[in-house]
């Protein structure tokens, strides 16, 4: 709970100092899903139970944050007047749901990939847990994802001209989106190992469609790159 009231008042601090909401860049979008992982993780608390999904998200926000607040940001940590195309209210809805879509769908991929370690150790009340909250989360992630996709592509229809380019950002969103879709599809005909592979393999689109392209630094959206 203290760690997610600190990052809470790092955003709103940030939000503040920047004048405009937290999800522009790399580096603050970095920040929001550190908060995201927080609040997924304290919500076991309000609940007074405790849950396999602490262990990942905990852990989670802890690398996030301190990745984003190390100095292999330092040069995106400046607040920047924003680009014509980012100053819009769409920035909040589709940057915020698809942060909240890849924080629930990375944790509930850890929790997909810990079932395929532990089924080779034979726990089965423990596999069964693994596969039950992947399940939920994966679920709750994949309508987030799906509401960004939307908005991203009515945003990308007022400020471009057109609902879907082909960019990198949106081809890989895409590839993401399939991926979780044939998980969910998996896992609602056959549980266990499938769907907990086809999960796995969502873990790394996610990454390659947040983090690695923006290496890149081309396409439509450049503005969060390095």
């Amino acid at each position: 709970v203290g760690s997610f009231l600190c990052i809470t008042g790092l955003l709103i601090t940030h939000w503040i100092y920047s004048g405009h909401f937290p999800l522009s860049d790399l580096y603050e979008s970095l920040l929001f899903l550190s908060w995201s992982f927080s609040l997924i993780h304290i919500v076991p608390y309000f609940k007074k139970k405790k849950i396999l999904l602490s262990t990942i998200t905990g852990p989670s926000a802890i690398f996030t944050q301190g990745f984003a607040t190390s100095g292999l940001l330092t040069k995106i940590h400046q607040s920047e007047i924003l680009v014509p195309a980012l100053q819009s209210e769409w920035l909040i809805m589709h940057v915020s749901m698809m942060i909240f879509g890849y924080s629930a769908l990375l944790c509930g991929s850890l929790l997909s990939v810990a079932l395929l370690v532990i089924t080779f150790r034979k726990r089965s009340q423990l596999i069964q847990q693994l596969d039950y909250w992947s399940y939920r989360v994966i679920s709750l992630g994949f309508i987030f994802l799906t509401v960004g996709i939307l908005s991203g592509a009515v945003w990308a229809n007022e400020a471009w001209g057109s609902y879907w380019s082909w960019d990198p950002k949106e081809t890989w969103a895409f590839i993401t989106w399939i991926i979780f879709a044939i998980y969910l599809h998996t896992r609602t005909n056959i549980k266990g190992e499938n769907s907990a592979i086809v999960a796995s393999i969502g873990f790394l689109l996610i990454w390659i469609c947040y983090f690695g392209v923006n290496l890149l630094g081309i396409g439509l959206h450049s503005y969060g790159s390095f």
